[in-house]
């Protein structure tokens, strides 16, 4: 081990009932620095952190964690939080009821000499906690009254507080605002100044380009390479070649549309908040969708853009919703989820985990689940039918798992978003919203998903995406819709799209629309 490292993971070989995970991976962490760990989904990013935390205990894997110049054999978190080493996964532990300052010190109190918690010292400790990543919150404030940016940021401290020296972040900005992601990203600048060593897994290829010192990319549960970031500049293209294996020129799809005549008219479409009836969260909105057509919803985070979409399909944001729907030109009702499938809408939501799949369940089920009725013979499900439904889309949408009895939870993030497109494929609908399809996956399997929705298109189909990145949506839409404050704000073709444009459509004041 080199006298500047902190870290060598050598030769871990994990493997799971019919799959193996990593295979044979090493790589090498020098001591102060940002490494960023890359690769498609399924590459083995996250099993290879849950080895060196300790969520895959020492004795279930092959191959040794050498830690400050010592051979460790980590039993479980308790061991590796001990030493130092803190993983943050992508679905953050927190809990919501908890205040700021007791979830920093959950399982980890501040006691008085008689194993009492010490009260005034937790929120003393918390609030310079929370000084040092930038957190100006009331200790006190419930974590469920923290937005999602804010609650990374407690993450952090809660780390910080058990003395960290390796701090293992997975996916941290996958559900963050481009604000929210740039403070981030300052902070672990800022930590490293202090001496602590970050492990970042991501997605966002600017974002390693921007902050990684060493990029290690992972295919297939393998090391392919190491980068070194600083010593030379290494492009996104050069980090998409070793994560897919080969060159990727355009990350976009060929579009060759056939435009049909409209297939679904939204007019004057409003919304007000669930909980608080005085916000209008959807103002006035009325766009459309033609036969064949790819239309885009631009804006920034709390827009609108999902409350309109939950509130179009079968009001599934709230009751407090007027405005009228049109599907080839005939007035349609969609009050409830079953009325708007019935009447060929369907709605892949942006939070796959929590409302699009039932994560204990296999692909087989996941997939008949919009539609279930269609496989119920004389009261029963044809479970036959429903094996053979699921094995079709497993082959067609190139669901990589081992069959389609196999858990949805253990698959990977680019395969769970297309059992979750299979399942609304399924309904055979007419129109599609896809909310963030291609959220926290990466660039190879983000191809596969436009090729998925180019395939839709062309049956004919309209397919509403929204999306926060700004290229995706120039790169796949026909048309553009933006939204600012609950209102649309632009419409831009596809050969007018530009980030510039959108953006200021974004950012138009109520006042000024």
């Amino acid at each position: 081990m080199a006298s500047n490292s902190i870290l060598e993971m050598k030769n871990i070989t994990k493997i799971f009932p019919g799959v193996k995970a990593l295979d044979d991976v090493s790589l090498t962490v020098e001591r102060g620095e940002i490494h960023a760990i890359c690769g498609e989904n399924g590459a083995g990013k996250s099993t290879l952190m849950k080895v060196l935390s300790g969520v895959y205990a020492f004795g279930t894997y092959i191959g040794d964690i050498v830690y400050e110049n010592e051979v460790r054999k980590f039993a479980n978190i308790s061991d590796s939080e001990a030493q130092g080493i803190v993983i943050i996964h992508q679905e953050l532990a927190l809990s919501p009821h908890l205040s700021i300052a007791e979830n920093i010190f959950l399982g980890n109190e501040i006691k008085n000499v008689f194993g009492l918690i010490n009260w005034n010292k937790t929120y003393q400790e918390a609030s310079s906690l929370m000084a040092r990543v930038g957190l100006k919150e009331d200790p006190n404030l419930p974590i469920k009254d923290v937005g999602v940016g804010k609650q990374q940021l407690v993450e952090i401290a809660k780390a910080l507080s058990k003395r960290v020296k390796l701090l293992i972040l997975d996916e941290p900005t996958a559900a963050l605002n481009d604000e929210d992601s740039a403070h981030l990203l300052d902070l672990l600048r800022h930590l490293k100044g202090q001496g602590i060593t970050s492990i970042i897994i991501s997605h966002k290829l600017n974002e390693i380009e921007a902050i990684a010192d060493t990029t290690t990319i992972l295919r297939d549960g393998k090391t392919i390479e190491s980068l070194n970031m600083k010593g030379s500049k290494v492009s996104q293209e050069r980090i998409i070649k070793g994560m897919v294996g080969r060159e990727m020129d355009n990350r976009y799809p060929a579009r060759n549309a056939d435009i049909g005549d409209e297939i679904l008219r939204v007019e004057n479409w409003s919304a007000y908040h669930p909980i608080d009836s005085t916000r209008l969260v959807v103002d006035d909105v009325s766009m459309n969708v033609r036969k064949g057509e790819i239309v885009g919803l631009a804006g920034i985070m709390g827009a609108g853009r999902t409350e309109f979409a939950r509130s179009v399909f079968g009001h599934s944001y709230g009751t407090n919703i007027t405005g009228k729907v049109y599907k080839n030109g005939k007035e349609i009702s969609v009050k409830t989820i079953s009325e708007a499938i019935s009447n060929g809408l369907a709605y892949a939501t942006e939070d796959r985990k929590r409302f699009g799949l039932n994560l204990i369940e296999d692909v087989k089920r996941n997939i008949s689940l919009a539609s279930l009725k269609s496989f119920v013979r004389f009261g029963l499900v044809n479970d036959n039918e429903e094996y053979k439904r699921a094995s079709e889309y497993r082959a067609s949408m190139n669901i990589k798992s081992p069959s389609v009895l196999s858990v949805v939870g253990q698959l990977s993030g680019g395969n769970q978003q297309k059992v979750v497109l299979s399942k609304w494929i399924n309904v055979n609908p007419d129109v599609l919203i896809l909310d963030e399809p291609t959220r926290g996956i990466d660039v190879g399997a983000k191809y596969e998903i436009y090729l998925i929705i180019q395939r839709l298109a062309s049956e004919g189909k309209g397919v509403i995406v929204i999306s926060s990145e700004l290229p995706e949506l120039i790169g796949i839409c026909d048309r553009i819709y933006a939204i600012s404050e609950g209102r649309i704000t632009g419409e831009v073709l596809r050969q007018d799209a530009k980030p510039e444009l959108l953006m200021s459509y974004m950012t138009m004041e109520k006042s000024k629309k």
